[in-house]
């Protein structure tokens, strides 16, 4: 059996014996919007629990206005939806100053976009009409909110915090711990103080914090309640299929776009399973998903629900842009096996990039894994990865089984979750 899976930006050729009993498990199909443009006039001229978009602006007359928007790690048509959204407003607002409008690149911790990266997600007009600038979680100036109530320091670009009207673009995919992303997220970790991100990560290891629960996970509930505080006015979600086509557009309130649309997103991407299988061989989905190791993780972290204790999971995670987080590197590569990530990360004070190393630890103590990567095995290594060729791996894992092995293809795992049959989905 032949098998073609997203590798970066191209696609991996897989050969699967006859011996094995396959199953493909795939998000839903859903159709693509059809016209972006006319989606987005819509969703503004009928948001969410909230007015019309130029009467909500109109009424506030804002003298200043903030957008938030995700970095190149997000396949989000940031450009197309921008272009719609302020033409309305200054056709809303005639004599609110160009430069009074501010985009900010949301990355959370990941490092600044320079202007080369910057033009390749934002059409060169929008630099004429707009402030462009990029959130840096270490050296931007922040403005403090005060705590939420799970003591989380609210502390946001100040550059963002300081409009009158606040947007916040984003999409709504699947997320280990937080549930779904989307809604305030953009904002409440995209431009973000590290402490923020960090103290708001660090409920991760509640049960509820897990994959496709909102209400009740305690790591949404706190970005939620964060975003409330610092007066989030208008969140623009999409929800994405596969091949990164808008399925649904979404506009209004953060909290009712998030709810509705992690409806949408749990309809594609939760997948129900009557059993778990041998093998799972799972694709990030290509670029972005797969831009560095520190966002494949994602993807092992979710395959891994389809496998049994003790199976295999062979991942295939291209990294053009190599492990992408130093502070993981540094940590995970003082540490001879997971077993001993997993002892030292439970004694210290949660940190970023750290804890990346535990979660890697959590699946890698539990399963067999093997991964197909362009990064240097040695790396690999370092990281208790172990790189592998897929015919070879597949072949001597067919090989070791009595009888028929199960075997699952998962072509989208950075984004697709899996629920047994007859539990929720969500």
């Amino acid at each position: 059996m032949e098998f073609e899976l997203k590798y970066g930006d191209r696609h991996h050729a897989l050969t699967i014996s006859e011996k094995a009993d396959v199953s493909v498990l795939r998000p839903s199909g859903m159709t693509a919007v059809a016209d972006l443009e006319a989606a987005m006039e819509d969703a503004l001229s009928n948001p969410i629990g909230s007015e019309r978009f130029e009467r909500q602006i109109k009424a506030r007359k804002p003298q200043n206005v903030s957008i938030a928007i995700p970095d190149e790690t997000r396949p989000v048509p940031s450009g197309r939806l921008l272009t719609v959204l302020v033409r309305r407003l200054f056709a809303a607002l005639p004599d609110l100053d160009t430069k009074a409008v501010t985009i900010v690149i949301g990355g959370g911790l990941h490092p600044p976009m320079d202007i080369d990266a910057l033009r390749q997600i934002l059409p060169g007009r929008l630099f004429e009409q707009c402030r462009v600038i990029t959130h840096d979680a270490t050296h931007s100036t922040m403005f403090d909110y005060g705590l939420t109530s799970r003591g989380t320091p609210v502390r946001i670009n100040a550059e963002y915090a300081g409009a009158d009207f606040k947007i916040v673009i984003g999409q709504i995919d699947p997320h280990q711990f937080v549930g779904f992303t989307g809604g305030a997220k953009g904002v409440g970790i995209g431009c973000a103080a590290p402490e923020s991100i960090e103290h708001n990560h660090s409920l991760m290891f509640d049960p509820n914090a897990r994959v496709g629960v909102i209400n009740g996970n305690p790591v949404r509930e706190d970005i939620n309640e964060a975003g409330e505080m610092i007066g989030i006015d208008l969140a623009i979600n999409v929800v994405l299929d596969t091949d990164k086509n808008v399925s649904r557009l979404l506009a209004g309130a953060p909290g009712a776009v998030l709810q509705q649309g992690a409806k949408v997103c749990a309809q594609i991407y939760g997948v129900e399973i009557d059993r778990k299988f041998d093998i799972v061989i799972a694709s990030c989905g290509g670029y972005p998903k797969d831009i560095c190791l520190y966002q494949a993780q994602k993807g092992l972290n979710l395959a891994s629900q389809a496998v049994k204790q003790g199976g295999k999971i062979l991942l295939l995670a291209a990294c053009p842009q190599g492990v992408g987080d130093d502070i993981y590197f540094d940590y995970v590569c003082q540490f001879a096996t997971p077993n001993e990530v997993l002892e030292n990360f439970q004694q210290l004070e949660f940190k970023m990039g750290a804890h990346k190393a535990y979660l890697f630890s959590r699946t890698l103590v539990s399963y067999d894994v093997a991964i197909v990567s362009d990064l240097n095995p040695d790396i690999l290594k370092r990281c208790h990865l172990r790189a592998a060729d897929p015919s070879v791996a597949i072949t001597e894992w067919l090989e070791e089984f009595e009888g028929r092995p199960t075997l699952a293809i998962v072509p989208n795992a950075n984004t697709t979750y899996f629920y047994c049959k007859h539990s929720p989905a969500t």
